[in-house]
């Protein structure tokens, strides 16, 4: 235990625990194991945002018809190098798998493939899909957006136009972990808004923008008053989530939205309906992506070994500090696996207690 607003949860106690949540929530056995398994994957990566701390969002949806469990996804066109895939409103851990899988399955057969995913539910971490195929041997790259969930503001802008956007590229590495580079092309996720708000770290002192432009760090710009719930919901807030990187994280974000929102189908974050600021929030993801099979454009022998020997030379730079180091995309999350597998998550008190309390609302017991 770090401290007395910090729990460490061993990590198959956790999955266990939340894979009888969804159970209870009325998924059936493998689909709870699997969303409780990404979801733990992606606390042992260090992502937080993404990992258990959705639980209450995602059983909400459950409840409200915003995810259907069982889900199967729809293939609406294809040929050989494309599909066009349906989510039908799945749990984004069933549906987002699918959906790789085939286009994997094309880049594998055919050199290269893009898959475009519409009406998926929260897909979670995107480096997991990045992972999943490059564990095959293929390179992806992924451009996401949420529908119905604007919370980002342009560059130069005080007002939510975008969602969160994430942007991934997974390059495989036979032999070694793979280089996933995965980030919102928001200054933060807002999943860390999400665990600030639960006791969680901190979020930066400038990462929202309030109407008056004024910077701030405070999570109650973003969800409203918090005090006394554990519930939170953006709509309740008046704030922003400001871009990464000034116009240039605005404008990746810009074409996450056109490609992964308007391309797919999914439509763009918004504008919102004005009926949708009250009832249950409705939101999807859509993910457009590109996979590529190394060994079409040349020798995989030679593409692995090109890539690992510049790797070792990116990684030899002079550390800008004494005693740092040059890390790349991906190895901080390795790390960070081996930590949380020996020594168990983090977990912030309040956002333990709000699982907590699903569980006792499903009538699930909590671990021993």
């Amino acid at each position: 235990m770090a401290d007395k607003d910090e729990l460490r949860m061993p990590v198959a106690a956790l999955e266990d625990f939340v894979t009888r949540i969804f159970a209870a929530a009325g998924c059936d056995a493998e689909e709870a194991a699997r969303v409780s398994r990404y979801l733990v994957a992606a606390n042992l990566t260090g992502h937080d945002s993404h990992g258990v701390v959705r639980v209450p969002r995602y059983v909400g949806m459950l409840r409200d018809g915003g995810v259907v469990a069982g889900r199967v996804v729809e293939v609406v066109s294809e040929n050989g190098a494309m599909a066009v895939v349906d989510g039908r409103m799945g749990l984004g851990q069933t549906v987002a798998p699918q959906a790789v899988e085939i286009g994997i399955a094309k880049a594998l057969a055919g050199g290269c493939a893009v898959v475009a995913l519409r009406n998926a539910g929260h897909v979670g971490r995107v480096g997991d899909w990045a992972e999943m195929a490059a564990a095959r041997g293929v390179l992806s790259i992924h451009f996401v957006n949420a529908h119905g969930s604007v919370l980002v503001a342009p560059f130069g802008g005080a007002e939510r136009r975008f969602s969160t956007a994430p942007f991934c590229i997974g390059v495989p590495r036979p032999g070694a972990a793979p280089v996933v580079l995965d980030f919102a092309t928001s200054l933060i996720a807002e999943g860390k808004v999400l665990v600030a708000s639960n006791g969680g770290k901190r979020i930066p002192a400038d990462a929202l923008i309030g109407r008056d432009g004024a910077l701030s760090g405070d999570p109650r710009l973003l969800y409203g008053e918090t005090e006394g719930t554990h519930a939170r919901d953006a709509r309740r807030g008046t704030g922003a989530i400001r871009a990464f990187g000034g116009h240039k994280g605005s404008g990746l974000a810009l074409m996450c939205e056109l490609l992964g929102g308007v391309l797919t189908g999914n439509g763009a974050a918004g504008p919102v309906p004005a009926q949708a600021a009250t009832g249950p929030r409705r939101f999807h993801n859509g993910m457009l992506s590109i996979y590529l099979a190394p060994s079409f454009f040349g020798s995989a022998e030679e593409f692995d070994a090109a890539a690992a020997s510049y790797i070792e030379y990116v990684k030899s730079a002079i550390p800008a500090e004494p005693g740092g180091e040059v890390l790349v995309p991906g190895e901080l999350e390795e790390r960070n696996r081996a930590d949380r597998r020996a020594h168990g998550v983090p977990m912030p008190r309040a956002a333990w207690d709000s699982i907590l309390e699903v569980a006792r609302a499903l009538g699930v017991a909590p671990p021993a």
